[in-house]
């Protein structure tokens, strides 16, 4: 089999990371794996492995015709048998698909806001549904949303899976204590709901002055970040909350932090979850998304009700004060994340799945 990964940019963030995951998996279990950047290359440039065919498309607009026949010849050229276009990228393949209709389109949904799309988009992808020959989603409610409101019926749900590279080099240095860090792993998005974040930060100064709070994730200079930023100021948290923006060496910054967090509003599945188990760190998160089917409450993490500042920061007390009780949720969630995220296991799914697929659209 002959599959290229499509995505719109290889900055760091959990869709691009699911999409360089699945080229260099299957890089090594069928004929061809290929990845295409098409509109912005990036720190994850560096994760793709060698036997990966890699492209950079060069968009440079929304209707790109130029770029569009680009993809369409790379297709022909090299005999591809699906293109897996994952989040907005399925745009510019619905522009090839056009010009090279035997082209054959995998959608994978990663935006844990979908359900909640405006009408607008919600039409767009509607009419681009008719033309996927499958659709691959990161939770059961993503599941549910497609099957009834999009026009492809081909439909599977797979987990997250992805690798921690342990070799890569430092080059992250957390401020704050050693032993008193707490990280959110998540791109500076309204959906991360980093404004709970802040209050539960201003709680904890007051009672553990010597916990901080570290954000890595892109920042996109937008209103929500000079949002964030100022409250920062506002509060006096400068000491307390650091951000860092996007950064490459993940592992490295993981084991810097004793405690792990998710604030969100709404998930998929977060890569960045699978990350922190395989690191063996406590967790602490809203129960949105997928999240709740990981972490099973007082045996490998904690969930809480999304928005609830109270009940988040109860449970950051406990990790706070219980090192044993982090190890040991740490341990649980490393078991359940290898015994169910395994990227094998997820592999061969896919694979079979596509198998199936294998007609005309």
């Amino acid at each position: 089999m002959r599959i290229v990964q499509i995505i719109d940019s290889l900055e760091i963030g959990g869709a691009e990371k699911m999409a360089v995951n699945y080229a260099n998996a299957l890089a090594n279990e069928i004929a061809f794996s290929g990845l295409i950047a098409t509109r912005n290359e990036g720190d994850l440039k560096s994760r793709i492995n060698t036997n990966v065919h890699y492209l950079f498309l060069k968009k440079k607009k929304t209707l790109d015709l130029s770029a569009a026949n680009r993809l369409k010849q790379y297709y022909k050229n090299n005999n591809i048998d699906f293109v897996h276009s994952h989040a907005s990228s399925y745009f510019i393949t619905l522009l090839a698909k056009i010009m090279y209709p035997k082209m054959k389109i995998i959608w994978h949904d990663h935006n844990g806001l979908s359900e909640f799309v405006t009408k607008q988009k919600n039409t767009v992808i509607q009419i681009a549904s008719l033309f996927f020959s499958g659709i691959i989603v990161v939770n059961y409610q993503l599941k549910n949303w497609a099957e009834t409101k999009l026009n492809c019926k081909k439909v599977i749900y797979l987990p997250n899976f992805t690798e921690v590279k342990e070799n890569m080099p430092p080059e992250t240095f957390l401020k704050g204590n050693q032993g008193k860090r707490i990280l959110c792993l998540a791109n500076l998005r309204p959906q991360k709901n980093h404004f709970l974040l802040l209050e539960v930060a201003q709680k904890c100064k007051a009672d553990f002055p010597d916990w901080t709070f570290h954000l890595v994730g892109k920042d996109f200079e937008d209103e929500y970040s000079t949002i964030i930023k100022n409250r920062i100021v506002d509060n006096d948290l400068q000491k307390t909350v650091f951000i860092y923006g996007s950064k490459n060496d993940v592992a490295n910054i993981i084991n810097q932090c004793e405690i792990s967090v998710f604030t969100s509003n709404s998930e998929g599945l977060p890569v960045a979850l699978i990350e922190f188990g395989l690191c063996k760190k406590a967790v602490l998160s809203t129960a949105v998304g997928e999240i709740p089917l990981v972490i099973d409450h007082e045996k490998n993490g904690f969930i809480v009700e999304a928005n609830d500042a109270q009940s988040f920061y109860d449970y950051l007390i406990k990790l706070i004060n219980d090192s044993t009780l982090r190890a040991d949720l740490g341990n649980a969630l490393f078991e359940k994340v290898v015994r169910n995220n395994a990227q094998g296991a997820v592999i061969k799914r896919y694979l079979n799945w596509l198998v199936n697929n294998n007609d005309e659209n």
